[in-house]
């Protein structure tokens, strides 16, 4: 009965072992590396079958019965790694050396040697069996006490006779069903972490998904937010549409039925200045039509670039005479800045590159009551990493109601103007200044826009010469 006693004690002793350990993983090892956390569960183990012999049951001075091999059937199970499994084994053999050095303690070294390396075999067949776990954990469990049970009976210091009849009866048995009762008690402890781990793991994902989501609800209410602006744009630019193509078109209609009603009561010059006004409507109607048509070949990608090299003071000079009679009609000045040293040619595509231009100075005259409007063309030299790139700068400045700072971007976007209610007062459909970003880009340069409410603006189209390394 004293070894019964003493084993169930062991066991006790096991137990609280392994909630210390779990309490240790929990609030200190967790957070560790994955080495680090193997190193401290072999040392737990090593530690666990040390104590089992510290309160084993001593036969004599020398001999003591526990259960030290618990651990080694708990690293069977729990390993992956038949090399720690063996670790294990020598290293509770090695600890009972701590209790002095005799025949006794020598036998232990050896026995659990031998069973560490058993335990080894055993670890990976158990990774290669195809049996239940349950299973694999009763077999394995048997089999390392009946080789204990051997080893002590050919190597240890007890008589073999005497063990078989008077220790064995009672060691062999306990000790099988102690074991199968740890074996169990860590399986459920282990159900049990790995439930927790999952719980808190879920829960980190759970917390991922919830930031996630609000991030998502986040950008859809600013894309809800968009939708709502860009619809409301849109409904203005319609409104400003249906205004802006009805007016030519009404005018032409108009004077073409007064010229076939009246035909024969006006003379020339007023079927001339009529067939002017007609012409006129005409080429408003036909402007604005090429800018949707413009735009929304831009955003299909089938704007065709044909680049040539334009005469830089034809360009100026077409420009400046397009709008001198625009300017002189408002009274407006008209100014032409050229910086020295300008050259005499730009390779690009003289088409969009006067619609960009057009497109400026015609703002900028359209949106200045009063005062002027001054181009300036120059050059400007970047550099960009070990590239020095040659620029050609049209800067359209004009003394007009100017640009909140808010609305510089948006008035980049096609259907959108700084203000909704502009397109009624000063006309137009308020697409010029995206087509000519999205020109100035086709062409490789942009457009920049410098700008305060009631200061005027000055948008300044750069356009590449050339590039040297």
């Amino acid at each position: 009965m004293q070894f019964s006693k003493m084993f169930v004690l062991n066991m006790g002793m096991l137990i609280t072992i392994a909630y210390l350990a779990s309490v240790f993983y929990k609030y200190i090892v967790i957070r560790a590396s994955s080495q680090v956390k193997q190193i401290c569960s072999v040392l737990v183990l090593i530690f666990a079958g040390w104590i089992s012999t510290v309160f084993g049951f001593q036969l004599n001075d020398e001999v003591v019965f526990d259960l030290r091999y618990v651990p080694l059937i708990v690293a069977v199970l729990s390993y992956r790694q038949p090399y720690s499994v063996m670790i294990i084994g020598v290293g509770i053999g090695i600890s009972r050396l701590t209790f002095g050095i005799s025949d006794a303690t020598v036998a232990a070294v050896i026995n659990m040697s031998l069973l560490g390396l058993l335990c080894a075999g055993l670890n990976i067949w158990m990774r290669r069996s195809s049996y239940r776990l349950i299973v694999k954990g009763i077999i394995v469990t048997l089999i390392v006490n009946v080789v204990n049970s051997v080893n002590i009976a050919l190597v240890g210091v007890i008589p073999t006779a005497y063990f078989f009849s008077h220790i064995m009866p009672y060691t062999l048995p306990t000790g099988i069903a102690l074991s199968l009762i740890f074996a169990f008690i860590l399986r459920d402890f282990q159900n049990e972490q790995n439930r927790i781990l999952l719980i808190q793991s879920t829960n980190r994902l759970l917390s991922v998904q919830k930031e996630e989501l609000q991030k998502a609800q986040i950008v859809l209410e600013e894309r809800a937010k968009q939708l709502t602006i860009a619809s409301q744009y849109k409904s203005e630019f319609l409104a400003n549409m249906s205004h802006e193509l009805r007016t030519p078109l009404n005018s032409v209609i108009n004077f073409a039925q007064m010229i076939g009603e009246n035909a024969d009561t006006m003379d020339q010059d007023e079927i001339v200045r009529f067939a002017g006004m007609i012409d006129q409507s005409g080429q408003e109607l036909l402007r604005l039509i090429n800018d949707i048509l413009d735009l929304s070949k831009v955003e299909a990608g089938r704007l065709d670039i044909v680049l040539e090299d334009i005469s830089l003071s034809q360009l100026i000079e077409d420009a400046m005479n397009h709008f001198g009679l625009v300017a002189d009609k408002k009274g407006i000045e008209l100014v032409l800045e050229k910086q020295k040293g300008l050259p005499d040619t730009l390779w690009s595509d003289p088409q969009r590159v006067q619609q960009i231009l057009r497109n400026l100075m015609s703002n900028a005259i359209k949106f200045t009551p009063k005062g002027k409007v001054t181009l300036t063309v120059s050059t400007q030299q970047t550099k960009q990493a070990d590239m020095v790139s040659q620029w050609l700068v049209f800067s359209v400045q004009d003394t007009g109601i100017g640009i909140p700072k808010d609305k510089h971007h948006s008035i980049f976007e096609a259907f959108q103007q700084a203000d909704g209610s502009i397109s009624r007062k000063f006309g137009g459909t308020g697409l010029g200044l995206s087509i000519s970003r999205d020109l100035a880009r086709l062409l490789g340069g942009s457009i920049e826009l410098e700008s305060a409410e009631h200061k005027g603006s000055i948008f300044r189209l750069r356009l590449p010469l050339t590039v040297k390394k």
